[in-house]
């Protein structure tokens, strides 16, 4: 049953609003270097995490025991289901926090609606992102709406993380075993069931994998003070591989045949189904990433763009069977996919 049920009724398909929802509506990866090529934000001491590099969101400093992450995200939609959406995006934005070792405090909402849409859909989108926030331990606290020919809609959010429990991109070390926490195919889902080759019950399990937060996870792992953390979303398992391994100074070589997917995901791929940012992401990572000899199924898995996806840990080896065994304890899922290795880029093999 989805957790978020298709409750408001409506004149309007949400999702036929627009032509690339979620995280599959990302700016170009490698357009956005570029765009940022050269940009050179004003230093500060306590800017512990800005543009230089860049992670999954910016940190500043407060005192030696306490430092704000700070993050924005939003989208359009990518379901019909207005609180679906909501509580969907929310978790995207707030898993950015998560992601950098921290707990969400505070958030506003970022939101756009065209006028035509009768007004319940957006409550039922700002009331399902409420929720969410609300299981998150932060409080929606406002935000600022405008008017758009499409919806759009996310979070911008705070949270809080000790400086010295930051955990940012680039720190895999070679030896580090590479963890996915979610399973991985959202866009060729989505996209799949759009195109009537796949049916509800794989459309389920999607929208309960991109409504679930990550902090269970994050709490998990904490306590084994991974190297590097980041969040798999618009640029695929990857293109955000290859950051870490790029801003890490490592190659990191992931198992094709050990990538989990989501019911329907590789059916959907082999089908040719694929979502407008897999280009994008070939095209961001691709003279880096080595994929000879994988079938295309399951390198089309591994670019896809994700909504609200897990998390990409990368843990000492000696941690690996205790963190295995407290993440099945905790009820959450920690799949070993890869390793970390001396060289560059990233080989999917």
């Amino acid at each position: 049953m989805l957790r978020y049920p298709r409750s408001v009724a409506t004149d309007t398909r949400f999702a036929g609003l627009e032509a690339g929802g979620g995280c599959a509506a990302k700016y170009s990866a490698a357009r956005l270097r570029e765009l940022l090529a050269g940009f050179a934000p004003v230093a500060s001491d306590d800017l512990l995490v800005g543009l230089a590099p860049a992670d999954d969101a910016a940190v500043y400093r407060l005192s030696d025991e306490q430092a704000l992450i700070v993050t924005t995200d939003f989208f359009p939609p990518m379901v019909d289901e207005p609180a679906t959406f909501g509580a969907i995006a929310a978790a995207n934005a707030l898993n950015d926090i998560f992601a950098m070792g921290g707990r969400p405090l505070l958030a506003l909402s970022i939101a756009g609606f065209p006028e035509t849409l009768e007004l319940e859909a957006p409550r039922a989108v700002l009331d399902a992102a409420a929720r969410t926030v609300q299981e998150a331990g932060a409080v929606l606290a406002g935000g600022h709406t405008i008017r758009t020919e499409q919806p759009l809609f996310g979070l911008a959010a705070v949270g809080t993380v000790h400086p010295e429990a930051l955990w940012r991109k680039n720190a895999a070390t070679p030896g580090d075993v590479v963890y996915v926490t979610k399973p991985l195919g959202t866009g060729l889902v989505l996209t799949a069931v759009r195109k009537g080759i796949l049916g509800e019950a794989e459309y389920d399990a999607a929208v309960a994998s991109m409504t679930a937060l990550n902090a269970a996870s994050a709490d998990a792992i904490r306590p084994f003070e991974p190297h590097a953390v980041t969040d798999v979303t618009g640029f695929g398992l990857l293109g955000h591989a290859w950051e870490v391994a790029e801003r890490s100074g490592v190659r990191i070589v992931l198992e094709a045949g050990a990538l989990p997917a989501l019911p329907g995901a590789v059916q959907a791929a082999e089908a040719g189904v694929r979502t407008g940012g897999d280009p994008r992401n070939r095209e961001f990572a691709g003279e880096a990433v080595s994929t000879a000899e994988v079938d295309e199924a399951r390198v089309a898995l591994a670019y896809d763009p994700q909504t609200s996806g897990g998390l990409l840990v990368t843990l000492r080896e000696e941690l690996t069977a205790v963190w295995e065994a407290t993440a099945r304890t905790a009820g959450v899922t920690a799949v070993r996919v890869g390793v970390v290795e001396v060289g560059e880029g990233v080989v999917l093999r």
